[in-house]
């Protein structure tokens, strides 16, 4: 065996290995708690803020401690996501020296932190859009908590149990499994086929995104570190740290910033997964405050308002309204919910997008809507944005004007539907940033000693890093969900492979039977805690 072999059983003087066992000490311990308690604090004074700006009196806090419950389990998904999660970000840059551990861990909290605060918000909605949307209309309903619940609790459960036993398994896998779940749960409850309880065409693609980063990380990955190899001939890029001293500088920013990436990156993909489930909490809890966009100006709702006329005749022109055609909202819901485009569709879309009309011209500004009318003004909303995004997919031929006024209200719409205020991005970006601080060593340990026989070299390092970080990014751009820890482990994996270094082919097994059991796993435990939630 190579002299910087790194067997499973690897032992705290082996020459290379850092110190993973120094403890916080108490400076930390309490900027810590300081900054839980400002996240949470803050969190709260900005609820009671918002909700008094509606001028809606407070007849019940009973709906404040439901929220405050729903957001504190959301907000500790978001915390577990941070120290299972981005460990893989530090492994690189501790296991070459070129940050200690407590140095690299809080620099990798504070990048997540960024990433989560400018990040887009495309990925969180995308996530929302796989669960069944009678459900999202009904947010505020019993079977609406029990979905959020059940999605929380399911995840955070597997995300716990995989990292106690040091398996960097997914949390977007955990996630999208447990939305699948109580899709498949929430239609075999009401006696329709499960299938129909996903929108299989955005999991498809979510589906497309999980399988294929591994396989970019690993191929792309060792292409880089072969490609380095070929065109950067200094010999100290491709040699495993000696003893305890850290790399040259310029190596060391390499590997620094390469961190740096991947910290933002994880943040601002994974971050907007607790921020879309948070939304959800708050637009069913607080539908007066949090329903609609109450930011949107008042010169936007003349133009929304004549756009909506102008495509509510188009519609019904193309498609008249039958005599006796079922509800519009019914109608609707099931085109979205089985994709199936019967006659009725477009006249019912026409006629909605004339009551959203008729509804923003009466009130003027989306903040004069009143508390009795803005769950449905929303519902309507939401409901016609997803009709229009199904009719795109399933590219309904529509006269060229018409479809044009369709893509043109659909952002429309969106904006005033899919929003995320700060402050929801600021408690997350806490709770993933601190998160990060906590419980970081046991997946640290499996990423930079137990994939590959031979110890990680600065180049191995930054290649795994700059394919993640590209990865990430680009994923992020497209609004889909990837994980972090499938993009890097499988990027180490694929350096340990073109360096011939040998992989230990015990812990590459059980990286792959987590990521096989993952989806499973979560969407049995989340349907099953979803029917079990209903019944409360």
């Amino acid at each position: 065996m190579a002299e910087n072999s790194l067997p499973a059983s690897t032992s705290s003087s082996h020459s290379g290995r850092p110190n993973l066992n120094r403890g916080n000490g108490p400076a930390s311990r309490l900027i810590f708690v300081l900054l839980l308690i400002a996240g949470l604090l803050y969190a709260g004074i900005n609820l009671f803020n918002d909700v008094e700006e509606t001028g809606a009196p407070v007849t019940s806090y009973i709906p404040f401690l439901l929220l405050g419950v729903a957001l504190i389990i959301a907000l500790g998904f978001e915390f577990v996501n941070g120290f299972h999660d981005t460990a893989n970000a530090v492994a690189t840059v501790i296991y070459t020296h070129s940050l200690s551990p407590g140095v690299a861990v809080m620099w990798s909290g504070f990048c997540n932190f960024l990433g989560v605060l400018l990040s887009s918000g495309v990925v969180a909605f995308g996530i929302i859009s796989l669960l069944p949307v009678e459900l999202i209309l009904q947010a505020g309903s019993g079977h609406g908590f029990a979905m959020v619940y059940a999605l929380l609790f399911s995840a955070i459960i597997w995300n716990l149990g995989t990292w106690y036993f040091g398996l960097p398994a997914s949390s977007s896998h955990t996630l999208i499994g447990s939305i699948i779940g109580v899709g498949v749960a929430n239609a075999l409850l009401h006696g329709r086929s499960g299938t129909s309880g996903v929108d299989w065409d955005q999991a498809i693609k979510v589906g497309y995104a999980l399988l294929l980063s591994p396989i970019v990380g690993f191929v792309c990955a060792a292409l880089l570190l072969l490609a380095m190899k070929a065109f950067i001939r200094n010999r100290q890029l491709y040699e495993a740290p000696k003893g305890n001293q850290p790399p040259p500088v310029w190596i060391r920013g390499l590997l620094i910033l390469t961190c740096t990436g991947v910290s933002f990156a994880h943040g601002s993909n994974d971050g907007q997964k607790g921020m879309g489930l948070i939304m959800l909490i708050l637009v069913g809890t607080m539908p007066i405050a949090y329903a609609l966009n109450r930011s949107l100006p008042p010169e936007q709702i003349p133009r929304v308002a004549a756009l909506t006329q102008v495509t509510e005749q188009q519609l019904l022109t193309l498609q008249p309204a039958p005599a006796a055609m079922p509800a519009q909202r019914e109608v609707l819901t099931e085109f979205v919910r089985t994709s199936q485009n019967r006659p009725q569709v477009l006249s019912a879309l026409g006629m909605m997008l004339g009551d959203i009309g008729d509804q923003i011209r009466r009130y003027g500004a989306v903040e004069n809507i009143p508390a009795q009318a803005v769950t449905n003004t929303r519902n309507d909303m939401y409901l016609a944005s997803e009709t229009i995004k199904h009719l795109q997919s399933a590219k309904v031929a529509l006269p060229e004007e018409t479809a044009r006024n369709l893509a043109a209200l659909k952002k429309e719409l969106d904006a005033a539907t899919r929003f995320i205020p700060m402050w929801v991005k600021v408690v997350v970006a806490i709770a993933l940033g601190l998160g990060t601080l906590v419980g970081w060593r046991r997946i640290v340990v499996t990423v930079g000693e137990r994939i590959g026989k031979t110890h990680l070299t600065y180049a191995q390092g930054a290649s795994a890093e700059l394919v993640a970080m590209a990865t990430i990014g680009a994923a992020d751009a497209f609004g889909l969900p990837v994980s972090t820890t499938h993009v890097l482990s499988s990027g180490v994996a694929g350096t340990m492979a073109a360096n011939r270094s040998g992989l230990q082919l015990a812990t590459i097994r059980n990286l792959a039977m987590a990521w096989v059991l993952t989806l499973p796993v979560s969407v049995l435990l989340s349907g099953l805690l979803y029917a079990l939630f209903i019944h409360f």
